[in-house]
């Protein structure tokens, strides 16, 4: 069996059930490998913060985002031509010294949302407001970016 998988001939299958299970586990820490490192099991991360979403009508792009528990104070906001920057600081308040985690999946600290729009803003009429945790950022277009109406002239 040995000489027919070095010369590549077909083995038809025969491998030990070990061997089935090694490459079962390679393969497995192959798929969670790219972050974990090649750990099959980590510790889950907070992803992507904030959660946004971006839509657009004829006149305006509309910027959402998810942000529980932050303040209007502590965000930092800033648009410049076709790009829009979302910034701040989540702070979790401190446990009990001698808390004993079971699942901790809320991470605290500085957070950075650089969206690039595909048109040119007026920047200066952006609006944001903040309600219930949810930032919303109206973001007028330029004026060379909202489509025009041509009319046709006939010959």
């Amino acid at each position: 069996m040995l000489l027919r998988r070095m010369t590549g001939l077909p083995t038809w299958d025969w491998t030990s059930p070990s061997e089935q299970m090694e490459r079962l586990r390679r393969q497995m820490e192959l798929l969670s490998g790219g972050p974990t490192g090649g750990r099959i099991w980590s510790t889950p991360t907070a992803g992507v913060f904030p959660l946004m979403n971006v839509t657009e009508d004829k006149d305006n792009y509309y910027v959402r985002a998810e942000l529980p528990g932050l303040k209007a104070d502590d965000l930092e906001l800033s648009v410049t031509g076709d790009t829009v920057s979302i910034a701040g600081e989540r702070k979790i308040p401190a446990e009990d010294e001698k808390a004993q985690y079971h699942r901790r999946e809320r991470d605290a600290g500085r957070f950075s949302r650089i969206v690039t729009l595909p048109a040119q803003m007026n920047t200066a009429k952006v609006g944001a407001s903040c309600t219930d945790g949810v930032l919303k950022v109206t973001l007028p277009k330029a004026e060379e970016a909202k489509p025009r109406q041509i009319a046709v002239k006939a010959s």
